[in-house]
């Protein structure tokens, strides 16, 4: 009996790390301004890095 307590807490505690997880949302260029990341890349324009233009260039799916 005391080792199927002792498993259950294992298993519980395990669960509970386990779900302790840190997300971090990422913008594709590592939050670097728009005007640096167009020097990086050698682009014209700085337009299709600054997040306020993502969606004027978004693809438009057909139903």
């Amino acid at each position: 009996m005391k080792r199927i307590k002792q498993f259950g807490v294992l298993a519980l505690t395990t669960l509970l790390l386990a779900s302790c997880s840190v997300h971090v949302k990422s913008h594709g260029n590592n939050d670097v301004p728009p005007g640096q990341m167009k020097k990086v890349t050698g682009s014209k324009s700085a337009k299709p890095y600054a997040p306020g233009q993502q969606k004027k260039h978004a693809k438009k799916h057909k139903h």
